[in-house]
């Protein structure tokens, strides 16, 4: 057996037997790399420990009889493995333990084997309860201590791997979500495009009028998420023209009181389309389909709608749809320039459009920041 310098029978006997039989276990190099701690007052039983340690392969272990070097190495160093004596001066292993399990999140799982002499119940049960992971009562069996070592350091392995494995699966769940986020908003942007290709050669209508609503959402001092929002929503503010036969949707000239009457139904078919998703920008793309062609006097439609009863995304899709209509050709009329199309913009506050909406539009003007 390992010699020690005052043999008692508390202390650790290693015999060629239990050294056969640990070895039977078969500890793999992983375990054998561990980061052990020991913490004990007493120097013998230290030193008949790191024998039989290194006897097995480990290499990576530091040893201390004073508790509080030891709490300051695990801080400093958190180890895979503590093994802690229960009685120790000044500090108590019970308090080593609560001083360790104070915050979980700090050391989430950080095996600790309480050695003891002391074989009573109580005593036990309250080294459990304060935090210890395993129990070796003195005199200790040289293959026991060996099969708890590896044991809780099998269990710690497990559990670092199914951490990694968890933070593995958030960040994919992470990737998956983008990706299903991406995919929904280019089928949006998609819609949209598939409404505007029957009556814009272009199909840059929607693009132009979400880009120019955002930039006004941005100068009214919206939040970015609403701001996104907007731009994302409002290249669906047409959708609904898909349910309007071309006869009259590409009409050259002017229309009839009928034929007006279909085109105004392009508000809440899109409307119709949109309506019952838990989604928030379908929620907003809704609201702006049935509601951008409402008037801030009350004499739009479809709803007669007046003031702040027509949602703002609304209002400001509105006034981003007519200045990109005015400025751009369409089968029935010649383009605009962009002066005359502002001056119209203008002409139409609190009457067409809200005047908090067309001042922050004219700020955009001004700073040639309208699209076009």
């Amino acid at each position: 057996m390992y010699p020690v310098s005052a043999p008692e029978e508390d202390y650790l006997e290693v015999t060629n037997t239990d050294l056969e039989a640990i070895e039977e276990n078969g500890l793999d190099d992983k375990i054998k790399g561990s980061r052990l701690l020991i913490v004990d007052d007493d120097h013998d039983h230290v030193t008949q420990l790191e024998n039989l340690l290194r006897a097995e392969g480990f290499t990576n272990f530091t040893s201390t009889l004073d508790p509080e070097e030891g709490l300051a190495l695990v801080f400093a160093d958190e180890p895979d493995l503590i093994l802690l004596d229960l009685h120790l001066p000044d500090v108590t292993g019970t308090t080593f333990l609560k001083h360790l399990r104070a915050d979980p999140s700090r050391f989430p799982f950080l095996p600790i084997l309480i050695m003891t002499d002391d074989t009573s119940h109580d005593t036990r049960r309250h080294a459990l309860a304060s935090g210890a992971n395993d129990i070796l009562v003195k005199p200790f069996d040289a293959v026991e201590v060996m099969l708890r070592v590896q044991n809780l350091l099998e269990v710690k392995r497990l559990n670092h791997k199914i951490e990694k494995h968890s933070e593995e699966l958030e960040v994919l769940v992470g990737i998956r979500t983008a990706e299903l986020e991406h995919t929904r908003l280019e089928v949006l942007e998609r819609l949209a495009i598939a409404a505007e290709y029957r009556d814009d050669d272009t199909r840059d209508h929607t693009r132009r009028v979400g880009h120019s609503a955002s930039l006004m959402a941005q100068a009214m001092g919206l939040t970015p998420f609403e701001i996104d929002t907007i731009k994302r929503a409002s290249p669906l503010h047409d959708l609904g023209k898909i349910g309007v036969p071309d006869s009259v949707l590409l009409k050259p000239g002017k229309l009839t009181n009928e034929e007006f009457e279909i085109i105004k139904t392009h508000s809440r078919i899109g409307a119709e389309i949109l309506e019952g998703s838990e989604y928030h920008l379908l929620e907003m793309a809704k609201d702006i389909a049935i509601a951008h062609h409402e008037k801030f006097d009350g004499t739009g439609y479809p709803n007669g709608l007046r003031g702040e009863e027509i949602p703002l995304p609304a209002r400001i899709v509105s006034v981003a749809d007519v200045f990109d209509a005015l400025t751009h050709e369409r089968c029935y009329k010649p383009a605009w320039p962009v002066e005359d199309a502002v001056t119209e913009i203008v002409s139409q506050s609190g009457r067409q459009f809200d005047p908090n909406v067309v001042e922050a539009f004219v700020k955009l003007a001004e700073q040639h920041r309208v699209v076009i």
